[in-house]
């Protein structure tokens, strides 16, 4: 068996965590397959896939691709097409090009079954003709991507199944795909990496350049891209608010994150969110703190960790990584992340977008420490009854399986 994964990045986000920990699985098992990987651009993915003993390719996409997606046709005004259109021209080439250099590699390792990771890898593997059956893993709603949507749908024929990280991201995709097999697998973490463990506020407040908190704070923090829909002006607003209703009790809020991808006008800058934060006079209680390599002991450090999501989070990846550290988490109750929790029992629950209802939830974490212990506790234990890594990898070998008729 020889299994070759795409991915359209070099970076780690939430899809390329669930890739890291599917080919470490598969590579632990007994009659461990053969493992490739074609990505992007160099970076940390290559790098981390690499020291598993994966062969890995990097086939650089060039910032005219690389940077070309649905996000340029948000907004009103007919203005936004000939955007688009003038990137789409400016990309062609490349596309090309990346295309030959893709169908080369593909001939050279020779696989037996290619796992495509990534919307723009989605496309170009059906382009390609690998001449071994694609799986496409789904990781985003297909519904609100306008372009996308059509292109993937006749794209799709080439597909032999797909996996989706939810119940609804898989509902979702069966309406853009039409006859291709879509099966809802959850994602898994890995409950070893992600472990309860000591608390290092101050730790927070050094990576954040801020004095440290007085003995006893409570420390808030949202840890996600710098998408726009990932709520980190919602949440700022929250903590306003909260630091408004109780201005005796000593909390701190923190943003963890930086930008990711490369697509024009989908993410907020650091200045973007320093500067809201001005405005609503946080400078002194919040901190900002770039993207972390090692995210499990940002969430040990914190009491409770926010979700904010302004849209249906497809999956959350945060969510279950920060539940297997045993922190109390509130959640944005929409879509896959809506699938991860029980609202009173191992979570909070609010309503995507509703300020007040985060605020409330915020704040019960800041005045009830009984609470974010009793949630830490049941998170954990929920983790480990449903999102383990090997969970994960053992159904998505199944879909395999299935794929290939249960072939070895």
């Amino acid at each position: 068996m020889r299994l070759l994964f795409l991915s359209p990045v070099g970076v780690v986000g939430g899809a390329e965590r669930t890739l890291l920990d599917l080919l470490d699985c598969l590579r632990r098992a007994p009659q461990a397959p053969w493992l490739g990987l074609i990505a992007g651009a160099e970076g940390p993915l290559t790098e981390q896939a690499r020291a598993l003993g994966v062969e890995t390719l990097a086939l650089p996409l060039s910032a005219a691709l690389a940077s070309l997606g649905d996000s340029q046709l948000r907004g009103a005004g007919a203005d936004r097409y000939l955007r688009f259109g003038t990137a789409l021209a400016q990309a062609t080439p490349a596309a090309a090009a990346h295309l030959l250099a893709l169908q080369r590699a593909l001939r050279d390792f020779r696989p037996t079954l290619v796992h495509s990771n990534g919307l723009k890898t989605h496309l170009l593997s059906a382009l390609c003709a690998p001449g071994a059956p694609v799986v496409w893993h789904l990781h985003d709603f297909l519904g609100e991507r306008p372009l996308l949507r059509r292109v993937l749908r006749v794209a799709g024929v080439r597909a032999a199944a797909a996996i989706a990280n939810s119940a609804a991201v898989a509902e979702d995709a069966r309406h853009v795909l039409g006859r291709v097999p879509v099966h809802p697998v959850h994602n898994g973490v890995d409950t070893e990496r992600f472990s309860p463990g000591p608390a290092e506020g101050t730790w927070l407040d050094t990576l954040a350049g801020l004095p440290p908190a007085p003995r006893g704070t409570v420390r808030l923090g949202l840890v996600a891209t710098y998408a726009r829909w990932k709520g980190q002006e919602v949440f700022l607003q929250a903590a306003a608010r909260v630091r408004a209703l109780h201005p005796s009790h000593a909390v701190r809020f923190y943003v963890v994150g930086s930008p990711v991808y490369r697509t024009p006008g989908s993410q907020y800058s650091e200045a973007e969110l320093r500067a809201t934060a001005h405005a609503l006079g946080l400078e002194a209680h919040v901190g900002f703190i770039p993207f972390q390599a090692e995210p499990a002991p940002i969430y040990r450090a914190l009491d409770g960790v926010v979700h904010a999501s302004t849209r249906p989070e497809p999956f959350g990846m945060t969510i279950v990584e920060a539940m297997s550290c045993a922190r109390a988490v509130v959640v944005s109750a929409a879509g896959g992340a809506a699938e991860l929790v029980r609202s009173g029992h191992d979570a909070l629950a609010f309503t995507p977008g509703d300020m007040e209802g985060l605020a409330g939830a915020m704040a019960r974490l800041v005045l009830e420490p009984e609470l974010r212990a009793r949630l830490g506790e049941e998170a954990r234990r929920s983790v480990l009854a449903r999102f383990t890594r090997e969970r994960y990898a053992a159904q998505v070998w199944d879909v395999y399986m299935r794929v290939l008729g249960g072939r070895a």
